[in-house]
Parts: C-alpha cells; sequence; structure tokens
C-alpha cells in the first residue's frame, strides 16, 4: 500500500498514524468522503463504536467506505472499528447503530466488562511469526461467530474467544495493537490487497 487512511472522527486514530508512519508507510488522518481517494487502504480505530459510526454516517463516509471496499480497499476495524466493520451485533442496543456490515462477523460489545475489567494478554497469531502478540483490551469486543469465509487468526489462550479475524482483504482485532510497541499487526495490514484470501 503506498499510503493508508485512519479514519480520524473519535477515538485514538494518531497512535495508529504514529506506527504505520514508522514502519515508512505513507499514513494520514481520513474525516471527509474525498479524502478517501488519496489512500489505498484504511484503518478504522477504536474509541466509542455508536460514535463512530453515527459521524460516518452524517458525513457519508459508510457509504463512500463500502463502495471502496468493493473495489477491493483493505480495510481494518481494530476495538470499535471491529464493530463497525461487522455484519451483526449481538445483544444490540435500541435502535442499533450505524455499520458498515461488510465483514461476515457476528460481534459482542463489551464482551469482557467496563473500563475497569480492561486487561492485557499474549494471543498466538500465526499469520505474524511464533511469537505471541502482546494485547491490550480495554472494554473490548469479541467476534462471537463467523461466516464461512472468515478465518480465525486469533484466540484467547484460556477461554477460546475470537479476537483476530481476516475474510479477504478485512482485517478485524479485538485489541489495541497501536498501544503496544508491536509493529507486526501494522506490517501485515500493509501487505493486503484487494485479492488477499
Amino acid at each position: 500500500m503506498q499510503c493508508v487512511g485512519v479514519l480520524a472522527l473519535q477515538g485514538d486514530f494518531r497512535e495508529h498514524i504514529e506506527m504505520l508512519h514508522s514502519l515508512g508507510a505513507d499514513a494520514r488522518a481520513i474525516r471527509l468522503p474525498d479524502e478517501l481517494k488519496q489512500v489505498q487502504g484504511l484503518i478504522i480505530p477504536g474509541g466509542e463504536s455508536t460514535t463512530i459510526g453515527k459521524i460516518a454516517a452524517e458525513y457519508g463516509l459508510l457509504d463512500a467506505i463500502q463502495k471502496r471496499v468493493v473495489g477491493g480497499m483493505p480495510v481494518w476495524g481494530t476495538c470499535a472499528g471491529m464493530i463497525v466493520l461487522a455484519k451483526k451485533i449481538s445483544r444490540s442496543m435500541r435502535g442499533g447503530q450505524p455499520l458498515l456490515g461488510l465483514m461476515d462477523i457476528t460481534v459482542q460489545r463489551n464482551a469482557f466488562g467496563r473500563q475497569v475489567d480492561s486487561f492485557e494478554a499474549d494471543v498466538p497469531i500465526t499469520v505474524l511469526g511464533a511469537a505471541p502478540f502482546h494485547c491490550v483490551f480495554i472494554r473490548a469486543p469479541m467476534i462471537e461467530a463467523v461466516g464461512p469465509d472468515v478465518n480465525v487468526l486469533g484466540r484467547l489462550a484460556e477461554t477460546g474467544e475470537i479476537v483476530a479475524a481476516q475474510q479477504g482483504h478485512l482485517l478485524a482485532t479485538s485489541f489495541h495493537p497501536e498501544l503496544t510497541g508491536d509493529l507486526r499487526v501494522h506490517r501485515y495490514f500493509l501487505t493486503l490487497d484487494g485479492s488477499s484470501g
């Protein structure tokens, strides 16, 4: 990817941009649909998924992102971004929330509890190599179910909950790689393209 956008409506987008820059990638904040034309991939960061979805819908970004994904643009959702990327939310809030509905996963919001229940864990993720990835979970969602075309990349060792998955050029993680010093997930995302399987 020559240039990666990070959706900068709310949440920890700056940290993603810094990590991409440390890998030598061109990265920029995306707030408007026209800015998507400048990038070959997009990260939807953690934050508050309802707020991100509502602002993105109001600005016309949901439609613009959906069209680009159909055209092959890779998208990675982290934590709240994973929720926005999903086709379905279990036990959804009244009235629901705007979703991209692109990745064939069912996500449970705040699956591990509130902010005080945040935790860290080492998770084996085979596409990143032999060493486990030290994951930071903050009011994290989890993937309850995946469709037939979704590849599970990582599970919590003790309980088996799915915390990382990929469907073609779509990537989703429950955790926050941008809050660690480990660049492997960002590096992996940079390798994705519209033909990734």
